[in-house]
């Protein structure tokens, strides 16, 4: 059997700032060489919490995180000083939702880029200049050779995001943490980079974790989904299993407010009301006081996570085939 390029285990994250907030409370998946994971979810679901605590990016005074997380054999949350380096672009990289404030705006593209290939691969400024010239063309941006030379702010949006998304293989990572990478662009850009993203991942075998809130756009993407409400995975399975025989009720409500084929003309059925404040969670389930077929069970207890099928299931109380939300 595949061993995992990562392992998440009960990884629970606290913010300590003014007050209190869990953002992720036990949550545990696997992650197999070249595959795609989608984490789906509404805004403060902890999906870019969930890669930002694998590239261990949240300040470390004001952040408690206890489990374990291992990425191609090693321990993420023990790196210090010049593994933790290496490890941040030489292992795992990261694709940013606005590439304009990822990149430094007083330094060109070609001078991020070259210094992140100097750093990692230790080689000359000439050989570190040609392979970021090659990354740009391998993301099909224009006139790479003159784009080395611009500032991020020259650049269009879609322009931006290919070249955030070189600047984040450059150093040929295992694993790609992509953080809603098309939410700033219009439709027709977004199919682009999501075709070259897939593209891209299948040339070079890496793997991705995909966070969006475009179900279509995890659909186009992903191998697997994972569904994440209130900080814990509350569904995951393969992509036809989670669309097609959601049994999460959380899941099938973000399935039934999605505009498709078989909805026109209809209403969408959005979700009653909001997600709750991280700092004061409910107790038992977190979307229970959400869910129309909460048990009192699921107002007090929390729910297991368990296997059904091919798919992980948090719910005391799963939709049936046919159920309507």
């Amino acid at each position: 059997m595949t061993q995992p390029l990562v392992s998440v285990k009960d990884l629970s994250v606290q913010f300590t700032g003014n007050r209190k907030a869990q953002a992720l409370s036990q949550v545990s998946f696997d992650l197999a060489p070249g595959e795609v994971l989608g984490l789906l979810g509404e805004s403060g679901s902890g999906k870019s919490v969930t890669l930002r605590t694998l590239l261990r990016l949240h300040p470390e005074r004001i952040t408690q995180v206890s489990g374990s997380v291992q990425v191609a054999g090693q321990d993420v949350l023990s790196l210090q000083g010049k593994a933790l380096n290496h490890y941040r672009g030489g292992v795992t990289s990261m694709v940013f939702q606005e590439p304009g404030l990822a990149f430094d705006p007083v330094y060109t593209i070609g001078q991020q880029m070259v210094e992140a290939i100097h750093a990692h691969d230790g080689v000359d400024m000439r050989t570190a200049q040609q392979q970021a010239l090659q990354m740009l063309e391998r993301v099909q941006i224009p006139q790479a050779r003159r784009r080395l030379d611009a500032y991020p702010h020259e650049l269009s949006g879609g322009m931006r995001q290919r070249a955030m998304i070189a600047l984040a293989l450059v150093c040929r990572p295992q694993l790609l943490l992509a953080d809603e990478p098309t939410t700033a662009l219009d439709a027709t850009v977004q199919i682009q980079i999501l075709l070259l993203l897939r593209e891209l991942q299948k040339e070079t075998g890496m793997s991705v974790i995909f966070v969006t809130h475009d179900i279509g756009a995890a659909v186009e993407v992903a191998d697997r989904l994972a569904v994440m409400y209130a900080g814990r995975l509350v569904e995951m399975g393969d992509v036809a299993q989670v669309v097609q025989q959601p049994l999460h009720p959380y899941t099938r409500g973000l399935l039934a407010s999605t505009v498709s084929a078989e909805n026109r003309g209809q209403p969408l059925q959005a979700v009653p009301g909001s997600p709750p404040n991280l700092a004061n969670l409910p107790a038992g389930c977190s979307f229970a006081p959400r869910c129309p077929h909460a048990s009192a069970q699921c107002h007090r207890e929390v729910p297991p996570t368990v296997l059904r099928g091919a798919s992980a299931l948090a719910c005391w109380q799963p939709v049936s085939e046919g159920q309507v939300w």
